[in-house]
């Protein structure tokens, strides 16, 4: 099966027999101004993290179309289940860049209410919101609902037993789930040849649930290949697994050195598949956007920058005590218990205030 493409690199609208997708001319603006958007919270972030003003974070830069074609695609009410790069995602579910950085800045314990964006908490551990994607389509079972959760993960999570358990578990209850893998060619530090030795859409066989391979540089194959997982989960038809073959072109995180094990020209090759690029060739020679309106979300992007910085550097501390306020919906003893040690604790610091 060849990768799904419908946009080439150098901005060419191409066919594919079995996946096609029709936008307005303000959609597909739309499309590009949202990757232009996140790109620039994505470079924002880095830089105020080498400047320690976030702990941590992880670059998206490279990823924004298989991220923003994927979430674009989904409905209101489907459910989204990050790892900790998909800001791409996060933005289009209509999550403050602020409620993003706020757990790196070490200021929040997730960043949003999941229920009101359909978005859950990024997710630190490699693999483990494949599971919970799964419950939670399991769950829509129950209810019967019409929802689709969508589990996002990368190349180096298929080794994880958490992602080939979740799996076994949409194949046997034909769960309405999409996995969505964004296959960056990098687990950190190790190559995608040396994870595996068929492609990773081709596992899904093995599973008993389709798998697909697209170009995850090119935003309009995504989005339609995604609309089509999705409405088959929906009709009761059970999982796929979508592989978007992309790049992550910074490093895995902000504490990693990709140039201590991959080569320069591999990065120059893929700068060529630029997932933004494409989309703006495409733009202009097709008449749909001009050179105001690029200058227009370039300024836009320099206001969020400056909204950025100023937020991140005003974000204030929580309370200590604040950890245990959303353990339990109801009062319970023993949290009461903890919170008073708690409070006698940090009483003891004579420059304390609580």
């Amino acid at each position: 099966m060849s990768v799904v493409q419908l946009l080439t690199p150098e901005g060419q609208r191409v066919s594919h027999p079995g996946y096609d997708i029709n936008l307005s001319d303000s959609e597909l603006r739309g499309l590009y101004r949202d990757m232009v958007l996140v790109r620039r919270v994505d470079t924002e972030a880095t830089a105020l993290q080498r400047q320690g003003e976030l702990g941590l974070w992880a670059p998206c830069l490279g990823q924004e179309a298989a991220q923003v074609g994927s979430a674009r695609a989904m409905a209101p009410n489907d459910f989204a289940f990050p790892t900790f790069r998909e800001h791409g995602v996060t933005w289009s579910r209509g999550i403050a860049p602020l409620d993003m950085l706020a757990m790196c800045r070490g200021v929040s314990n997730g960043g949003w209410d999941p229920q009101v964006h359909r978005c859950g908490p990024y997710s630190i551990v490699i693999g483990a919101q494949v599971l919970h994607g799964v419950g939670y389509a399991m769950g829509i079972q129950f209810d019967g609902a019409e929802d689709v959760a969508v589990t996002y993960f990368g190349d180096g999570a298929m080794a994880q037993g958490d992602v080939n358990e979740a799996f076994v578990f949409a194949a046997s209850f034909s769960a309405p789930v999409v996995f969505f893998c964004q296959n960056n060619q990098w687990a950190i530090s190790q190559p995608r040849d040396q994870q595996s030795n068929i492609e990773i859409y081709e596992r899904a066989a093995g599973f008993g649930f389709p798998g697909v391979q697209v170009d995850g540089n090119d935003v309009l194959a995504v989005m339609a290949v995604t609309k089509v997982a999705l409405e088959r989960a929906r009709t009761g038809n059970g999982p796929t697994l979508i592989e978007a073959y992309t790049y992550r072109m910074g490093a895995h995180t902000t504490s990693d050195d990709p140039t201590r094990y991959r080569l320069a020209g591999e990065l120059e090759t893929w700068r060529l598949r630029d997932p933004i690029e494409r989309l703006k060739v495409y733009l202009a020679r097709q008449g749909i956007a001009d050179r105001s309106f690029f200058d227009h979300i370039e300024q836009e992007g320099e206001e969020l920058a400056e909204h950025i910085r100023e937020g991140v550097r005003g974000m204030v501390p929580p309370r200590p005590e604040s950890m245990f306020d959303d353990v339990y919906a109801e009062p319970h003893a023993r949290m009461d218990e903890q919170r008073s040690k708690m409070r006698e604790y940090l009483a003891s610091f004579e420059d304390y205030v609580g």
